[in-house]
């Protein structure tokens, strides 16, 4: 039996004894349309009862949330607009951490179902195509994947302590190649660990949109006027990006704001559209699901790592049929800045860290 949790956060806001909770997502939905009808239809509300919550929600904060426009519709408040970011950057945060909590849930009770399958236990970095895969493999019958997300380095650490069957791996294809490849060979044996080939994406400056600062480089960066937002110093994105840095000889200490960190790329990313950044680094997607500019840097790709005997078990070989199949590569083609680049080969170590230039033999599961 394959078993699935989602865990849902819920704005709840208390003010002199009162509390009131706020359908952020409804809200969001007015902003992007521009239609209530749309907006109460899209939350499963009637227009009566979707009006009746603005009215109480603008009492009980005493300002209006939307304002009507006779033949325009209905926009938000900059109160209102205010609330969605806000919504927009907690859900951003806290999506990874929930969705764990989630697994780990479902991962307790699955054992004392009838008929429970075996589970592929996977350890990898958040991401937009890995929470792709986790949504085909949601509803895919019989698929039992236990996905939890963790920082870059420590997937592979988890795999060699046996934590996980499959590790996830991001390595930047150039210069930079060459050494995030040794860190990670240290924790792996050639002869017995395989890559599997997962996507590309592109990495890069997340700017607002029309680069106001005309952020074309990373030394532009150092912009005393620019406002950067990190991410966390355990993420695989914050290395890559102090590898840049180091490469290109421009201190952190010059760029402002870089201990402000989130914990995603979608993090990120809401953090500079609601104004509170100029830039950050990211994935493309992010930057393109808040309507930011994008400033390509650097090209990684993204891998699975597994001992070999893992390849010819029947839960991991279905695996790979999912991922080589179409639906999942259709999803992959409509996310901004990424490829589906070798998904499902597998690769030795060498060959795979050597990267995508050279030709590669290839064989399949």
């Amino acid at each position: 039996m394959t078993l699935n949790v989602d865990i849902e956060t819920v704005f709840r806001f208390r003010k002199d004894g009162e509390s009131m909770s706020v359908l952020v997502n409804f809200l969001k939905d007015i902003r992007d349309t521009g239609k209530l009808t749309h907006a109460a239809r899209h939350s499963g509300l009637s227009y009566r009862h979707a009006w009746n919550l603005l009215t109480r929600w603008s009492e009980f904060f005493g300002v209006a949330l939307v304002r009507r426009h006779k033949g325009k519709g209905t926009a938000l408040t900059p109160f209102g607009e205010k609330l969605v970011w806000a919504g927009q950057r907690m859900e951003a945060r806290l999506g990874p951490q929930l969705e764990n909590l989630s697994q780990e849930l479902a991962s307790e009770l699955v054992p004392f179902l009838p008929d429970n399958p075996a589970v592929i236990r996977v350890h990898a970095s958040h991401g937009f195509a890995v929470s792709k895969l986790r949504e085909i493999l949601n509803h895919t019958p019989g698929m039992s994947v236990d996905l939890r997300y963790v920082g870059n380095q420590n997937s592979l650490v988890s795999l060699a302590h046996d934590a996980c069957d499959l590790a996830g791996l991001h390595l930047p294809r150039g210069s930079l190649r060459r050494e995030s490849a040794a860190t990670a060979k240290r924790l792996l044996n050639p002869r017995i660990h395989r890559v599997v080939g997962f996507v590309s994406r592109q990495m890069g400056l997340m700017v607002k949109r029309g680069n106001p600062l005309d952020v074309g480089a990373l030394e532009d960066l150092a912009n005393p006027k620019l406002r950067f937002v990190n991410r966390d110093p355990e993420s695989g994105t914050r290395q890559l990006l102090e590898q840049l840095l180091a490469e290109s000889g421009i201190a952190p200490a010059s760029i402002n704001g870089y201990e402000q960190i989130e914990f995603t790329h979608a993090a990120v990313a809401a953090y500079v559209a609601s104004g509170m950044a100029d830039a950050s680094f990211g994935v493309e997607a992010a930057a393109r699901q808040f309507g930011l500019d994008f400033v390509r840097l650097v090209t990684e790709d993204y891998y699975f790592v597994c001992r070999e005997e893992l390849l010819a078990t029947a839960p991991m070989r279905r695996l790979l049929d999912i991922m080589r199949g179409k639906e999942f590569q259709d999803a992959v083609a409509a996310l901004p800045g990424y490829a589906a680049v070798d998904t499902g080969v597998i690769k030795t170590i060498d060959d795979a860290f050597e990267g995508p230039r050279r030709k590669q033999p290839r064989r399949r599961a």
